[in-house]
């Protein structure tokens, strides 16, 4: 009775579900978890690869296995028994520990992900989730933290310089862009009051009845939708954050060679590539949990099919959001140009921070309304500051460049015993130096003397 009953609805886990599980399940787990993201990392390359080929009209990957999708197996074997390279002046120690703590950490965030709700395995009820803690969010973004001294110490235990200038590139690139996912972040716990990935997910289930002047409006359950400007702002910090195009400047072919990994061969490069594909899937994962509703799937499936989140169903749900948001992934890198470093820098600094801070002020305001005001004046209070918002910022005085000066007024204002200048039009004045015999030549005549004579 009790396995029919959970065949038929949904049930959300809570910290006590975790607690109950017998060691061997959550080995289980453990195993499945490792396993899932190592083949999901072999999709997710031959996937990139395919959709990037599908956008260039060119074709992709097709000799290795059906129609190719195993060309990502073979690299992966390959690449162990590839000649391993390592400079003389690296340091070997800190040499091996940078890409074990990218890939360890790469693994480790994924345990508070959760799949699915409460399912029979085995005979144990347990989560499809590998563990669960009040403040599993803090959890994800400490493994996000952590994975920045993968980058740096690659960087600097190589002993040569492109290298050092990547993982420097790196370490300041990951931290601005932590900054403002982690702002982008405090509205979820604001709004479904738990740092708790499974209750994030329990919160996001059905919508919240309000009350607009006197209508009742249930608002959408989805805090993508309800909380839009945080998850704007976190897909693109999460890009900036793993080091994908149009961010990839720690990795700026062009300027760098390489990046962090230009130094970096065999299995040590390999641990690499598969840290920046769970990345990867670890933040869309990450946005699946907190703003697309977790492992439920969409309105209209669950309106004409009760027990769409039940069971081994939920998997689905998940993994098709997640798929969806790897193509965004793929989408940026087939479409838009690297940015410049300054202009990266500065839009993470003075667009997505401040935009950030007053969405959560403003969010805060509305949560305080809502128990301070009447349902009227919380409305027109609200109108009235997205008004006042909206026109401060058409308002705000834009930077005003400085008038470019002419060439002759650049040459006035430079301050005495500068350097001399070579002429703007490009000709060179000869020598005073350089004495120059010119001899005098006569004009050239063709013909007789008779038929130049002038008449």
């Amino acid at each position: 009775m009790k396995t029919s009953i959970l065949a038929a609805h949904a049930v959300d886990p809570t910290l006590q579900t975790f607690e109950n599980d017998v060691w061997w399940i959550t080995l289980i787990k453990l195993f499945g978890v490792f396993v899932l993201l190592l083949l999901l990392t072999l999709f997710t390359i031959n996937y990139e690869r395919k959709v990037v080929a599908r956008m260039a009209v060119r074709p992709g990957p097709n000799q290795v296995g059906p129609k190719g999708w195993l060309q990502s197996l073979t690299d992966g074997v390959k690449l162990p028994f590839k000649e391993e390279i390592i400079p003389k002046t690296a340091d070997k120690v800190v040499y091996f520990i940078a890409p074990v703590i990218s890939a360890t950490v790469a693994f480790t965030a994924f345990s508070v992900i959760p799949f699915g709700g409460v399912v029979n395995m085995f005979g144990h009820q347990t989560a499809l989730q590998l563990t669960d803690v009040p403040v599993s969010v803090l959890v994800l973004l400490a493994c996000s933290s952590m994975a920045v001294y993968g980058v740096v110490l690659a960087g600097w235990a190589s002993g040569s310089t492109y290298p050092l200038l990547g993982g420097l590139r790196s370490s300041a690139q990951m931290i601005s862009y932590e900054v403002a996912m982690g702002l982008s972040i405090v509205a979820v716990f604001m709004t479904a009051g738990s740092m708790s990935t499974s209750q994030i997910v329990a919160a996001q289930a059905h919508g919240n009845p309000v009350n607009l002047f006197g209508w009742e409006v249930t608002t959408p359950s989805w805090y993508a939708v309800l909380l839009l400007p945080s998850f704007v702002i976190y897909c693109i910090a999460a890009v900036g954050e793993t080091n994908r195009a149009p961010f990839d400047l720690p990795e700026a072919e062009s300027e760098l060679v390489g990046g962090f990994h230009t130094e970096y061969s065999s299995f040590k490069f390999a641990l690499f590539f598969l840290a920046e594909y769970i990345n990867m899937i670890t933040v869309s994962a990450f946005a699946t949990t907190l703003f697309l509703g977790g492992w439920r799937a969409p309105w209209p499936i669950t309106w004409f099919w009760e027990g769409a989140n039940s069971g081994y169903f939920a998997l689905i749900w998940f993994f098709a959001k997640v798929l969806l948001l790897l193509f965004g992934f793929i989408w940026l890198r087939a479409t838009l140009p690297r940015m410049r470093y300054d202009q990266f820098m500065r839009f993470g600094w003075k667009v997505l921070i401040p935009v950030n801070l007053v969405w959560i002020l403003f969010l805060s305001y509305v949560k305080v309304a809502n128990n301070e005001l009447s349902q009227q004046a919380k409305w027109f209070s609200i109108v009235g500051i997205v008004v006042v918002i909206l026109l401060v910022a058409m308002l705000w005085p834009a930077a005003r460049k400085p008038r470019q000066l002419s060439i002759e007024e650049e040459l006035a204002a430079r301050p005495p015993g500068s350097f001399p200048v070579p002429p703007m039009d490009l000709q060179v004045p000869p020598s005073p130096r350089a004495r120059r015999a010119v001899a005098e030549r006569a004009p050239a005549t063709v013909g007789s003397p008779e038929e130049n004579k002038e008449v």
